[in-house]
């Protein structure tokens, strides 16, 4: 007999052009190709509209309409959640009892309503939500996003501490699965490796062409990132450095003209993004956090495809992928090891060692099957 499964996405899986997209759209590729129907349902509410790639993989597509600004705004829950209640919601996944998977803890606010009489939900956590939003508050400039972040993650921290216990969490990283088990007293808390779309390590033998960091570049940590490595590293050493990635601000713009081997490709395409992590002698990847949670899928592209990655210990704790990287610290170490790797052939024994660390892990398939261990 076919088996069924309804997924709930925080936001619209096509196309796969951010990390949490990734994660959600291979999932949906992997159901699909293991014979299970998929009933879709999403949250509309930006430019990425109601694409029709998605119905080659899915039985049904519902879609909901996030509600937005103070619509969505609630004292008691976060506004990730609470701007994702609608009633025809619940009202769709209750007429029949095939197993939920909920994208995000943005998804979960009618989990108490879904867990009743034994039906199977499996909660995907794409990051520890709290932290992840204290981390934003930290990162950004801007006042009114500031007090926006904080309250956020004031919200999220009380709203995780009543989530049921009868649900399986499938989290990203093994740091996130200890904040669930001791600070939430969740008992089903399971390490799920996220999605990539790389598969095979396919990174060039020899010399690359360029240093690059890339990211969503509207989102604060991304920026902060990429001044720093501008202001604070490149200003010491000559090598060409490209920043890439989505909506850069007028400001890192200006910055990555300052110098003439700095520059930014705004808004590129996934392709140009993937031709840029090949063609890369040096993927530099620091990351700014305190409070780690989640992992970069940035990271994991630079690892699959591109040549030599060079990091702080904040972008691969609680990764196991740390023998994969070169680790900084600070400014100066950055520019000394990227000095040091500028000259340095990318080898086949750096090949095979990735493969070792990533291959069994990331293997898409594999943990497909984990999945549906805990659903069915």
């Amino acid at each position: 007999m076919k088996k069924f499964i309804h997924i709930v996405c925080l936001d619209v899986p096509w196309p796969a052009d951010y990390g949490g997209a990734i994660d959600m759209m291979n999932r949906i590729m992997q159901f699909k190709k293991a014979g299970i129907g998929i009933h879709l349902h999403y949250f509309s509410y930006n430019e990425r509209g109601m694409p029709n790639e998605l119905n080659q993989f899915c039985e049904s597509i519902h879609v909901y309409e996030r509600k937005t600004g103070h619509h969505g705004f609630s004292l008691k829950l976060p506004y990730i959640v609470a701007s994702r209640m609608d009633p025809r919601l619940l009202e769709n996944l209750e007429k029949d009892d095939h197993p939920v998977l909920l994208e995000g803890i943005h998804c979960t606010g009618y989990l108490e309503q879904l867990v009743t009489n034994g039906r199977k939900v499996v909660v995907r956590m794409h990051n520890e939500e709290h932290l992840y939003y204290r981390e934003l508050a930290r990162s950004t400039g801007n006042l009114y996003k500031k007090c926006y972040y904080r309250l956020e993650s004031h919200l999220l921290k009380k709203y995780s501490q009543h989530l049921s216990d009868k649900a399986v969490y499938a989290c990203v990283s093994l740091n996130d699965i200890r904040i669930l088990e001791d600070d939430y007293q969740l008992t089903h808390a399971h390490f799920l490796p996220t999605f990539p779309a790389w598969q095979q390590v396919s990174g060039e033998e020899g010399l690359g062409t360029l240093c690059l960091f890339h990211g969503n570049l509207s989102v604060p940590e991304n920026e902060k990132a990429a001044m720093w490595l501008l202001k604070e590293v490149f200003t010491k050493i000559k090598i060409p450095f490209v920043v890439a990635g989505k909506k850069p601000s007028a400001r890192l713009q200006k910055q990555a003209h300052v110098l003439q081997h700095t520059c930014i490709v705004a808004d590129p395409t996934g392709s140009e993004i993937d031709d840029l992590v090949r063609k890369a002698h040096i993927n530099v990847l620091p990351c700014f956090n305190k409070n780690i949670t989640g992992i970069r899928l940035k990271l994991l592209h630079a690892l699959f495809e591109g040549r030599h990655c060079v990091v702080n210990a904040p972008m691969v704790d609680g990764t196991g992928l740390e023998g994969a990287c070169h680790i900084a610290t600070n400014a100066e170490s950055f520019a000394s090891v990227i000095m040091q790797l500028h000259r340095m052939p990318y080898s086949e024994e750096e090949t095979r060692l990735r493969k070792r660390l990533l291959g069994d892990t990331y293997n898409n398939e594999k943990n497909t099957q984990q999945l549906i261990q805990w659903l069915y």
